[in-house]
């Protein structure tokens, strides 16, 4: 698997890459490295540990449990809920550690783990490679202090959790939801118990889909990476809204009232100029990723808003917003962290909160939503070049430049190195469609001729 932890934690394929076998080591290299950094001093430690409900998710919270306890922590399983409620109940229950066990949007036969350090946040970047490296140290066969007799953890089974995030999630709501009519789409995953409950609490009229899950149909065409049933449930019910999340519900998009879908950026909007109003929206600022929509930064700026951008992924929108004491950001994905109330993005929290904007103004989605204009926006991904030159070649400095010149203030380029790939994803912003594809295509050419 290369480096285990990536952005999101450790994923792969369940029983392939991510076997029971890593899943326990792993979590006894977790408890050894906390326990080390003082996480555990003069307190017996307890871990909260979730899952979805992928049917790989069963035997790797066997592994993951029986590794922490081993290590002498104390394990509250919470069972199958989504990744903020895990989040949430690691603060709430005054957690040491917290474990949750997912692939959020990816297919069934991938799962992951993500670790959560006190409070609920993610584990920052120089502990998981601790992690890793005590796991590998050990794997290799240095043996674990292990503790015998009362020193082993204990395992139990927290059952409240679920009405203790439903209420959560119920508090944060600055008013009810009586009047509109929602349809969820739970992606068959972590969310399909919570949301419906959640939203049906607060006053809506839910129609629910996706929301039966069987171990092996989470995010099956279904959910925020297929929003085609969701549009259409939306226009056959007649409904105000309908919200779409991924398997570990920390997504949310939407649908409006005509079965058009808005995005990440339009909720972001939406949440923005409601939380200014409110009084919430501290330093008048809001973070979102340099592949947020350019409409979206003009629609703030149009709104006196400023925008704060970062590297994609969320966790690097948490670490601006957490250094900067910022209080809303998120991506274009739909991952929307509202930092007052969840320390990772909650699609359920999110989703209710766009509803109640709605019962609150009286305005539809589609209304509310209108306070941005999504630009065209084109993606290219080139494969097979020389990704490590994207900064130092001048003829794609040149090229990006003229390109950059035509698009003028209404336009942008965006060149992003694959991470992982020999790969470079071209992406190109216009006002029209037709010429963010030739631009586009250009650039994609020159980055083929000039890293090649």
């Amino acid at each position: 698997m290369g480096r285990l932890f990536g952005t999101d934690g450790v994923r792969g394929v369940a029983n392939a890459d991510l076997t029971a076998e890593l899943a326990l080591g792993l979590s006894v290299a977790a408890a050894h490295v906390l326990a080390e950094a003082g996480t555990f001093a003069g307190h017996r430690a307890t871990a909260v540990v979730g899952r979805d409900p992928r049917a790989s998710g069963e035997f790797l919270e066997a592994a993951v449990v029986a590794g922490l306890a081993s290590a002498g922590v104390d394990v509250l399983r919470v069972g199958v809920l989504p990744t903020p409620a895990v989040a949430y109940l690691t603060g709430a229950l005054g957690g040491d550690l917290g474990v949750m066990l997912s692939a959020s949007h990816n297919a069934m036969p991938d799962n992951g783990i993500k670790f959560f350090a006190r409070g609920g946040h993610k584990l920052a970047d120089e502990l998981e490679d601790r992690i890793e490296s005590v796991y590998e140290e050990h794997r290799t066969g240095a043996p674990w202090d292990r503790p015998t007799g009362s020193g082993v953890g204990r395992i139990s089974d927290y059952t409240e959790g679920f009405d203790k995030y439903v209420a959560h999630l119920i508090g944060v709501l600055p008013n009810r939801l009586d009047g509109l009519k929602v349809v969820l789409d739970e992606a068959h995953g972590a969310a399909a118990y919570v949301s419906p409950e959640a939203f049906t609490r607060a006053g809506a009229e839910i129609v629910t889909i996706g929301a039966e899950p069987d171990g092996l149909n989470i995010n099956d065409g279904c959910g925020s990476t297929h929003l085609g049933l969701l549009k259409a449930a939306v226009v056959e019910h007649g409904a105000d809204l309908g919200i779409a999340h991924d398997g570990d519900a920390d997504r949310c998009l939407a649908v409006d009232g005509t079965g058009a879908e808005v995005d990440g950026d339009q909720i972001l909007a939406v949440l923005a100029l409601a939380m200014r109003e409110s009084g919430q929206l501290r330093e008048n600022t809001v973070v979102g990723t340099v592949m947020s929509n350019l409409g979206f930064k003009l629609a703030m700026e149009g709104e006196g808003i400023q925008v704060v951008q970062t590297g994609v992924g969320d966790r690097y929108v948490l670490e601006s917003m957490k250094q900067h004491g910022y209080a809303l950001g998120g991506e274009q994905s739909g991952h929307v962290i509202i930092l007052d109330h969840a320390t990772t993005g909650d699609g359920t929290l999110t989703g209710l909160l766009l509803a109640a904007r709605i019962a609150d103004t009286g305005k539809s989605l589609a209304e509310l939503a209108g306070v941005m204009t999504r630009l065209p926006q084109v993606l290219i991904n080139v494969p097979d070049v020389d990704r490590t030159r994207v900064t130092t070649s001048a003829e794609l400095a040149a090229a990006v430049a003229d390109a950059e010149r035509e698009l003028g203030t209404t336009g942008r380029v965006l060149l992003r190195p694959s991470g992982t790939e020999p790969l470079v994803r071209v992406m190109v912003e216009a006002a029209d469609i037709e010429q963010a594809r030739a631009v586009a295509g250009r650039l994609a050419d020159v980055v083929k001729s000039a890293l090649g």
